[in-house]
């Protein structure tokens, strides 16, 4: 009766996290394609429509690894109950706002719900037996990897038949209820970190993300070689070296350095950024592709419905390798399934730029990439789970999160510079300038591909504070981790 109280009791827990995670996924991707018709709506320029995702990204970029941290302090679940509610207020706002610049305000606040990501991860390791921890965090991984899709896919009908603030009030529902039920179900986090929270590393590591991510943002409209953009990118620079330095001489640093040192983290955070970097690429571009008219000699002239739907078989594919992922754990290693996921998405970049020609092609070419997101996204979470103390994995996942987030920036302005870079007489972009695109994320892709080859395979001891006990097994002193050496 108790052993069947408990897998109740991680179901719902579970649950609550799937449908946490999947909608601040989708409330990623899912602003993308409207943001002409919101732009028209309120009566807003361009330049100005696009800090509608410029806001979400600098917002979640910070507050994704600082909450999981807060979240190893004070208490997942507690943390968890903020963010959601934090995520369903930030929709509220936003369907209601009657100006730019409170739905610009509004996607801030939506920013803090990215903590749902390392704090989903943590409550997993917490409460789930080990055996059963991999294809829980591939689960999740999958539902986050196809959030992100099924956002593409559901713009366009939720705009024609509702309008565009649907696409604020239907996630707003969704996780008010979501928080209320993880209030209920989610048990107390029984691994804490005491310490307390660095102010001045806080502010730093905020400063070099902004300073990072704003130019990479919006270089194509101020202008790559513009005083701000150089200005900003060398002040990112500097917080960030100054960053470094205050959390490696801190007693109680907000990012152990000494953590992302170790080298299962850190090679799976590099690949982290490259595979963000061609992800978040063929999110914005392939749609775009699609959408462009035949008129100018490629595209299929599609609706924003008819591009979502073309993206459907990535959606697929993403859900099927993520769910796969976890039961394929016993035969195939993290790092097997990510260098494999890898391979998928050099095979799709490579099709793309030779093949894109027909609807197949593009339908064939996205359910690779699905493949290979759903395998990747699943096996770099696990890597990271695997590879550090139970009390860091907040953070540590917190933090691998980010860093896909910031490939996925540079990604997608890179990309978007090689697209437009010589456009035709109507201002729509060559279709070689696409093709290059594409073949500029094969490349990418097979970075991330050869980066995958060095992450560890070796497994070894991580030592965990004395006392503290990970639920499925006998040792409180021990955790195998893949660490490597």
């Amino acid at each position: 009766m108790l052993e069947t109280t408990r897998s109740d009791s991680r179901r719902s827990t579970f649950l609550v996290l799937a449908a946490g995670a999947g909608f601040f996924a989708m409330l990623q991707s899912l602003i993308t394609p409207v943001l002409p018709t919101i732009q028209h709506d309120l009566h807003t320029s361009q330049n100005t429509v696009t800090w509608v995702l410029t806001a979400y990204l600098l917002s979640a970029s910070i507050f994704t690894p600082v909450l999981g941290r807060v979240g190893d302090m004070i208490g997942k679940e507690r943390t968890l109950v903020v963010s959601l509610a934090a995520l369903a207020l930030g929709c509220l706002l936003a369907a209601v706002a009657p100006t730019i610049g409170v739905l610009i305000a509004a996607r801030v606040v939506q920013g803090v719900g990215g903590a749902v990501f390392p704090l989903s991860f943590g409550i997993i390791r917490d409460e789930f037996p080990a055996a059963r921890v991999s294809s829980a965090v591939a689960a999740i991984s999958a539902i986050v990897a196809a959030g992100g899709g099924l956002g593409v896919v559901l713009a366009g009908p939720i705009v024609a038949i509702l309008g565009y603030r649907w696409l604020f009030w239907i996630p707003m529902v969704v996780v008010g209820l979501t928080a209320l039920a993880a209030h209920r179900f989610v048990p107390a986090s029984p691994v804490r970190t005491p310490g307390r929270i660095s102010w001045a590393a806080t502010l730093l590591l905020s400063g070099w993300l902004v300073a990072l991510l704003l130019p990479v943002s919006k270089g194509a409209a101020w202008g790559w070689t513009s005083a701000r953009v150089t200005g900003l990118l060398a002040l990112a620079g500097a917080l960030l070296a100054g960053w470094l330095v205050a959390e490696t001489r801190s007693a109680n640093p907000l990012i152990d350095m000494r953590m992302m040192r170790l080298p299962a983290v850190w090679t799976t955070n590099l690949v982290a950024l490259l595979y963000g970097a061609s992800m978040f690429a063929v999110y914005a571009f392939v749609p775009q592709f699609v959408q462009i008219p035949s008129s100018a000699g490629y595209g299929f002239g599609a609706s924003v419905t008819q591009a979502g739907l073309l993206m459907l078989p990535m959606l697929v594919g993403m859900f099927v390798a993520g769910l796969a992922a976890g039961r394929l754990a016993g035969r195939f290693s993290a790092k097997a399934q990510l260098a494999t996921g890898a391979v998928f998405n050099v095979s799709a970049a490579a099709m793309l730029t030779v093949a894109h020609d027909t609807r197949w092609e593009i339908g064939v070419a996205g359910g690779l990439v699905g493949i290979g997101i759903g395998l990747a996204f699943a096996s770099m979470a696990n890597l990271i789970v695997a590879s550090v103390p139970s009390h860091q994995t907040g953070v540590a996942t917190g933090m691998n999160a980010n860093i896909r987030t910031i490939g996925g920036a540079i990604g997608a302005a890179v990309a978007s510079t090689v697209i437009t870079a010589h456009p035709q007489a109507g201002g729509l972009p060559r279709e070689a300038g696409f093709t290059m695109g594409f073949l500029l994320l094969t490349g990418i892709s097979l970075a991330a591909a050869l980066a995958a080859l060095a992450v560890p395979s070796a497994r070894r001891a991580v030592r965990r504070p004395r006392g503290e006990r990970s639920p499925g097994t006998a040792e409180p002193e021990l955790e195998l981790a893949a660490a490597g050496s």
